[in-house]
């Protein structure tokens, strides 16, 4: 025994690692969370048609859970139908089970020219169909598969991100408002403004919220002014020829019956005033159609109480109208009486929103749509396919715990109302259904992306905690929060532990899917070993430890720490037996020549 610089060396060996302390992290990786290997399952290549392969390859590794990667539209389109009964065969056959990762589409119809519901109706056939011939690996029971919320849209980005309860609503930093009726889109910033006999020195700040509120009522007043020029324009010919249109036309209609042209009977101040009319006449058709149209957009997006107020504007302008008959100058009475009420700021529609709130109702219809699609197919719930619905890197939209909890609870209600409606269902058993059949998927890597946003660990968590109880699947991919980037677990600062802590029972019963594209582009080899030691799961499946965290322990032995004392080689050179040495000296390694006449052995 010897000292040496504050430690001790011993002539006699210390032992390796011990497995009775379980919370021991050997290895570095190890996120202090610990999940059962029946739990997880890996991801096959999305980029191959050859599924069978990945799925047997996959299997291969020792778990058990396999997701399907059909994300390319056009791959998943090339995997023929009898792949998919092949691979249902090979995961019943040990024992495996299968879920799939449906095609990243965008589910909210928008795309580079605004809005399209010729789009969304688009997504809502290729999600569906996705439904569909997933159902062919799991006939008999609920396969889950999962689709991104929404793909490549903008986020509007936050200052702050509320709480859990919503007592405290999150703030934005910058607003991306959509146009509901077009889909274009417009960014609202805080902004100081000055006006003039006010303190200039402070102006006045105008926050995003608070600008949308103007550009909704500018947007609606701006539309009216332009009809008000307009009648502006009918009511001056109206009231300089006044006088000789009412005579014109008590007796226009005589002259008719008698089958006369009114142009060869009336004199020339007649004609002129008939003419005039006409004029009047066709501004005042296009005031009235602007009108309808204005009138349209305001009760098709506005309020409940907006709707009942604008009902009420509708029954008086049908009555107005019917008095004036072909009374020009009544009938453009009845039109500013129309226009003056729906100028009232408080009936101004809600016609540019944030875009959370345009892709939640845009792509609720489309999950929700679709999950009632695969039920009325199916029938049965206990064999219908599960939509889940998953949070795409945070900084796109509809990526944050708060969007995605909306969106779920927005796509069962449109899942009710279709079975309410079309199947005659109960709405409490349509609930039960929905419940069932839509859910969400948290994948850990993308919300942790928040962080390049400024926001810190407890804010991940937070948003975790608003989508808990609708969670029934995860995935689990590592990084740094800036970019998407996809390492095993406990390689990142994804906080783990915290996170799943916050799942409680659904983060524990759900399935947990390691997606680590980047580890295998970037080392050629599965990511198993080093999640399931970044998980710190344990080797056996009955019994205390040992657990893969502890793995790098196991690997030592007596002579550990003294190198390979008797390594193979030794054998092979200096054993005690012959059968190395070459055929020439009666052993049996192959030589290219003789070692003692330099010709070659016969």
């Amino acid at each position: 025994m010897a000292k040496k610089g504050g430690y001790i060396i011993e002539n006699v060996y210390q032992g390796g690692y011990s497995t009775l302390d379980p919370n021991k992290a050997y290895s570095s990786s190890f996120t202090g969370y610990r999940a059962n290997v029946g739990s997880l399952g890996i991801t096959t290549n999305p980029g191959t048609i050859n599924q069978i392969k990945e799925v047997s390859d996959k299997l291969a590794s020792g778990l058990k859970n396999v997701e399907i990667e059909f994300i390319e539209p056009r791959v998943m389109d090339a995997i023929p139908k009898q792949q998919l009964t092949e691979i249902r065969q090979l995961s019943k056959l040990v024992g495996g089970d299968v879920s799939v990762h449906g095609p990243v589409i965008d589910s909210t119809g928008m795309g580079e020219q605004g809005f399209s519901e010729l789009n969304r109706e688009l997504a809502e056939r290729k999600i569906t169909e996705a439904l569909l011939r997933s159902h062919e690996l799991k006939p008999d029971g609920n396969i889950t598969v999962n689709f991104h919320s929404a793909q490549g849209i903008p986020s509007s980005t936050w200052k702050t991100l509320g709480d859990v309860e919503g007592k405290k609503p999150r703030e934005f930093k910058r607003m991306v408002a959509v146009e509901r009726e077009t889909g274009k889109m417009v960014h609202l910033d805080t902004e100081k403004k000055y006006y003039p006999g006010e303190d200039l020195s402070r102006g006045e700040t105008y926050t995003p919220e608070r600008n949308l509120e103007s550009l909704n009522a500018t947007s609606w007043d701006n539309q009216l002014t332009q009809l008000f020029f307009n009648k502006e324009r009918a009511d001056q010919i109206l009231g300089e020829n006044g006088a000789m249109i009412q005579d014109v036309l008590g007796s226009i209609e005589e002259i008719k019956k008698k089958g006369l042209n009114p142009y060869e009977v009336l004199s020339k101040p007649q004609q002129n005033a008939l003419a005039r009319y006409y004029d009047a006449q066709r501004y005042l058709e296009e005031i009235n159609r602007q009108a309808r149209s204005i009138f349209s957009k305001g009760y098709e997006f506005g309020n409940d109480k907006q709707k009942r107020e604008l009902a009420k504007i509708s029954e008086q302008y049908k009555e107005d109208i019917q008095k004036a008959g072909i009374d020009p100058l009544a009938q453009s009475m009845a039109i500013r009486s129309l226009l003056n009420e729906l100028q009232n700021p408080k009936l101004a529609p809600e016609m540019f929103v944030p875009i959370e709130e345009f892709a939640t109702e845009q792509s609720a219809k489309t999950f929700g749509n679709a999950a009632f699609n695969a039920f009325d197919k199916f029938k049965d719930p206990n064999k219908t396919p599960i939509t889940l619905i998953e949070n795409p890197p945070a900084g796109f939209g509809l990526s944050t715990g708060e969007d995605l909890r909306n969106l779920v609870v927005e796509s069962r209600k449109k899942f009710v109302e279709k079975a309410v409606k079309e199947k005659n269902m109960s709405e409490k058993e349509a609930e039960k259904i929905a419940e069932k059949l839509i859910g969400a998927t948290w994948d850990v890597g993308h919300i942790n992306m928040l962080r390049k946003e400024g926001f810190k660990e407890q804010d991940i968590i937070r948003e975790t905690e608003k989508i808990a109880p609708y969670v029934k699947h995860i995935h689990l991919s590592d990084n740094f929060g800036f970019e998407h980037t996809e390492l095993p677990m406990g390689m990142g600062n994804v906080p783990m532990k915290e996170i799943m802590e916050k799942l409680g029972e659904k983060g524990f019963e759900a399935k947990k899917i390691i997606e680590a594209g980047d580890w295998w582009t970037g080392m050629k080899t599965s990511p198993v070993k080093e999640a399931l030691e970044g998980l710190g799961s344990p080797m056996y499946m009955t019994g205390p430890g040992p657990y893969w965290n502890q793995s790098i322990g196991l690997q030592q032995n007596y002579l550990s720490g003294y190198g390979m004392m008797l390594p193979s080689n030794n054998y092979q050179i200096f054993g005690a037996g012959f059968s190395q040495l070459p055929q020439d000296l009666g052993g049996d390694m192959k030589s290219s020549g003789g070692r003692f006449s330099q010709r070659g052995m016969e």
